[in-house]
């Protein structure tokens, strides 16, 4: 914050420092998230999202794999892969899958990106201090969307200061809505098979395909 109502140019010198300082800091926590995930060949993970604005109230858990951009989210009832070329979302209730073609300019937040460094040119950041989450020292950083335009207005992450690794937050939206979002069970470098990133249609008889590429 500016501080306008300041008249003190001492003070005001004082809270630009303090404020170049947190942006610092915050980039030193996520150039060092960026850095961890660039040596990892897989992450493996569970993750629970809790959502909550009005009226509204969800919980939901699901597993997570990664593997550069490609990745492999399974809810109940719901899966989402890609293979870095195309995305299949897949209804259990509908019996459908939609597929689509991978974009990497998407700006939506999703449990992929949640773990490694999206932010880079999409956020501005600030350090907002420390929490102890689920027995783990945190560093939160703050993110605002840099695109007005947005839906999501503000992200908060939880970043392990022991391992460099995103462990949860928070995100919220225009419409009033807060996700909650813990990821644990963190497994890195296992083997994942290409073929995991790929949907198995013999695997799914009989669901509807509708393919918007």
């Amino acid at each position: 914050m500016k501080k306008l109502l300041s008249v003190c140019a001492l003070a005001l010198c004082f809270a630009a420092q303090t404020a170049h300082a947190q942006d610092a800091k915050a980039k030193a926590v996520l150039d060092g998230v960026t850095k961890k995930v660039n040596t990892l060949k897989t992450i493996k993970a569970n993750f629970a999202l809790k959502l909550t604005g009005g009226k509204v109230s969800d919980s939901k858990k699901g597993t997570i794999a990664i593997k550069g951009t490609k990745y492999h989210v399974t809810l109940t009832g719901q899966e989402i892969i890609c293979d870095n070329k195309t995305v299949w979302t897949y209804s259990a209730d509908a019996k459908e899958v939609t597929v689509s073609t991978f974009n990497p300019k998407d700006q939506s937040i999703s449990p992929a990106k949640l773990l490694t460094n999206f932010y880079d040119k999409e956020y501005k950041y600030k350090y907002a201090g420390e929490r102890t989450e689920g027995g783990k020292k945190c560093d939160v950083i703050e993110l605002t969307p840099i695109d007005a335009s947005k839906q999501t207005t503000k992200i908060e992450l939880l970043v392990d200061k022991a391992t460099s690794m995103i462990v949860g937050g928070n995100i919220w939206a225009k419409n009033g809505n807060k996700t909650q979002y813990m990821i644990s069970n963190v497994v890195t470098n296992s083997a994942v098979a290409d073929d995991f990133f790929v949907w198995n249609a013999k695997a799914h008889p009989g669901v509807e395909v509708n393919d918007l590429r």
